[in-house]
């Protein structure tokens, strides 16, 4: 038998201890790597999500946002103010309860989305093109782009 001659058997289910830890020491890494990108132009990476979330999930409020991005009512009423300021966002009394205001993406900020040429995503593409992984490589990266975001939404 080939368990008797030390041969592997079938695959026991992933290690998802290893995996986590794996994940949190690259994004670890890779956030740091960016922070350090100065930004001149362009939407900070909090302002990008704010933003892209805010155009995925359509009108909310700031703590709806805030929840779902999950970072503190305070520090998304500042991303916010800053967004309102750049014209990107707008507030708006709720249609439906004229005491809350909903945010919502402007056009101004729909082609701020549209414009993905930062500082920091122009690095990483200029990474991405520049021959260090092959196109496998970047294929499963792209693969795992909705799944990072799926795994982040689930914490």
């Amino acid at each position: 038998m080939n368990d008797e001659l030390g041969a592997p058997g079938p695959p026991g289910p992933p290690d998802t201890d290893r995996i986590a830890a794996d994940l949190l020491a690259g994004f670890g890494l890779l956030a740091r790597r960016v922070r350090q990108v100065p930004i001149k132009e362009g939407l900070s990476i909090p302002e990008r999500s704010a933003l892209s979330c805010l155009d995925r999930s359509g009108p909310t409020t700031a703590a709806e946002l805030a929840r779902e991005v999950q970072i503190t009512a305070q520090a998304m009423g500042a991303t916010l103010t800053a967004l309102r300021d750049r014209g990107l966002v707008e507030r708006r009394r709720d249609p439906d309860d004229g005491r809350r205001m909903v945010l919502s993406v402007t056009d101004a900020g729909q082609r701020a989305l549209e414009n993905k040429r930062n500082e920091r995503t122009e690095l990483l593409s200029g990474v991405l093109r520049g021959g260090a992984f092959s196109r496998t490589e970047l294929e499963q990266l792209a693969a795992a782009a909705p799944l990072l975001e799926r795994l982040a939404k689930h914490i």
